[in-house]
Formats: C-alpha cells, sequence, structure tokens
C-alpha cells in the first residue's frame, strides 16, 4: 500500500469540517495519512480540538490560487505529500473501512486511472443508498454524469493530477461542474473503478454553496460542453446538459434563453425530463426552487 493526501477545501462549516477530518484520521488503513484543509476566503482555523493520532498528520493553510473550490483543491494537491490524492468536501464523512477498500480495488485494477465508491444520501426523506457501476468510461461520462461517482469518493495517483491529466480546471466559472471535468478528462486515460458499497456519507440535508446560483450553473455547463467536443457524438449526453442548462435560465427568468435550449435538448432526446421540468419552470408552471427542492428530498439533483 502507499499513503494517501485528503484534500479538503472550506469556505467555512466548522462542525461539520471537524466531523470530515476525524472520520479521515479514523480511518482503519494501515499507511500514512495526511489532511490538507485549505481555507477559501476565510481566516484559518487550526483545529487545535483535533487530536491527530500516530501516522496521521494534519495541514491547514489559505487558497494561494483562483478564489473557489478549484483553487481551493489545487492549493491543496500542490501542497500534498503522499503519493495518491483523495477529495473530501468538508460537509460530508467517511466510513473507516474506506481508504483500505478502495486501495485493495486498486491492487485488482492496476490500470484504473482513479478509485470511486458508492454513497449513503443523507436528505430530508430519509438515507438513499447510491452505488456507481464497477467500471465507468469516458463514454459513459458523455452519456452521464454518473452522480453515485461523488469527488468526495475519489482517489488519483498525485503524478496524474501534475501530469497527464491535470490539476482542476480554474478557469470554470464558479467551480461548477469542476468535478465533471476532472472525471472527463481522467476517463480519457482509462476507466474509474468504483467499491460496490456506500463508503461516504453525503450530506443533504443542509443548505448547499452552490443553491440559487443559477448564472454559474448555466455558464460552467456550458464551458464543460464547448471543452469537449465529444458530446456531439452523445445525443444523451448532450442533451441531459442542454436541460440544465434550459432549467437554470428558466430560474433566471430568462424565457427565451431557456426555451431554446429546452428545444436543443429535446431534439437529441425526446424523453429528456429535465427538459420538461425546465419548460414548466420557464412558462411558469412551477417555480425553480419548488421542483428543485422536491427532487433533492429524494436524493436527487438537477
Amino acid at each position: 500500500m502507499t499513503g494517501v493526501s485528503v484534500v479538503i477545501a472550506t469556505i467555512g462549516r466548522p462542525q461539520m469540517l471537524r466531523d470530515a477530518v476525524r472520520a479521515i484520521l479514523a480511518q482503519d488503513f494501515p499507511d500514512a495519512v495526511e489532511i490538507v484543509v485549505v481555507f477559501d476566503g476565510i481566516a484559518i482555523d487550526e483545529l487545535a480540538d483535533v487530536q491527530i493520532p500516530p501516522n496521521r498528520s494534519l495541514q491547514v493553510m489559505l487558497n494561494s490560487r483562483t478564489e473557489g473550490l478549484a483553487g481551493g483543491r489545487n492549493t491543496g494537491i500542490l501542497s500534498a505529500r503522499e503519493a495518491v490524492i483523495g477529495f473530501c468536501d468538508d460537509d460530508d464523512f467517511w466510513d473507516p473501512h474506506k481508504l483500505a477498500r478502495q486501495l485493495k480495488l486498486w491492487s485488482l485494477q492496476p490500470d484504473a486511472i482513479a478509485i470511486s465508491a458508492g454513497i449513503r444520501i443523507q436528505s430530508e426523506a430519509g438515507s438513499t443508498d447510491r452505488v456507481p457501476p464497477y467500471l465507468t468510461s469516458f463514454n459513459d461520462f458523455l452519456d452521464s454524469r454518473v452522480t453515485a461517482i461523488h469527488p468526495s469518493t475519489m482517489l488519483f495517483r498525485r503524478e496524474d493530477l501534475l501530469g497527464r491529466i491535470g490539476l482542476v480546471d480554474e478557469a470554470l466559472p464558479g467551480s461548477y461542474g469542476e468535478d465533471y471535468d476532472l472525471l472527463l478528462r481522467a476517463s480519457r486515460y482509462g476507466h474509474v473503478a468504483a467499491v460496490q458499497s456506500p463508503l461516504v456519507t453525503v450530506r443533504w440535508d443542509r443548505p448547499s454553496f452552490f443553491a440559487g446560483k443559477w448564472h454559474n450553473i448555466a455558464v460552467g455547463l456550458t464551458y464543460i460542453l464547448r471543452k469537449f467536443p465529444e458530446f456531439e457524438t452523445s445525443p444523451k449526453g448532450i442533451s441531459r446538459i442542454a436541460a440544465q442548462v434550459a432549467f437554470s435560465y428558466a430560474a433566471l427568468g430568462e424565457r427565451r434563453t431557456a426555451l431554446r435550449w429546452v428545444r436543443s435538448a429535446l431534439r437529441r432526446n425526446p424523453r429528456q425530463l429535465r427538459a420538461y421540468g425546465a419548460l414548466a419552470v420557464a412558462t411558469g408552471a412551477v417555480p425553480a426552487q419548488t421542483l428543485l427542492n422536491a427532487v433533492n428530498r429524494w436524493g436527487r439533483g438537477l
């Protein structure tokens, strides 16, 4: 096995952050685990009340790059010292067996570009387990975001993030979709393998920092469509993203733009449900937040 550095970018959820850090420190993984917490736009919290067990370490620092999640993660990646790098959002927490099980899978799938695992979504309706496919390819990611492959589950080789994959894209507007962009770039070099069990709890029973930031969502997804011309080979994938963009513009009240994106989505896939949701919002049949709250309660997103 090899050591793991875990990057947590935060803009201020002190108790949840401590839950995340303590869960990582409590891993039953025998090798070194380093946690790098990057504070973005807020003062450093030294986390002095967190006890550090043997063979574990904790760094805290300010984001020294572009403001936002992408810059925060890159600050952590560049400061990390171990050969494997993982991410954890500051409001999620890991099962104690996560790293051991994922590194065991990597030994069985040495050609995998990255390793994921299932998630347990904690929402107002209760808990929902979601497990991704055992292997996910670039073409799979074009067709679907595969939302069960959550950033808080991911492990990458440090040399890949500093080399052929590259760092998190800081040019993404508002850092929206930075995890999807990274998965698309990574899976050009190999599949993503996943442990077939939920090993990360994802909290959806709290406000999201992306909630209501419809402009960032619209321009971020449009940026990804332009960045990956391969989407033109996936009517299912381009329809999905066009519908998400349509929904965002509908939520902003930009009806004409929303309807243009709805038409684009339905032309490629007449069964794309998000497009009909966007149409309902654009025509005033239902408020965007009402529809979003309904799907979020069942562990679904836009």
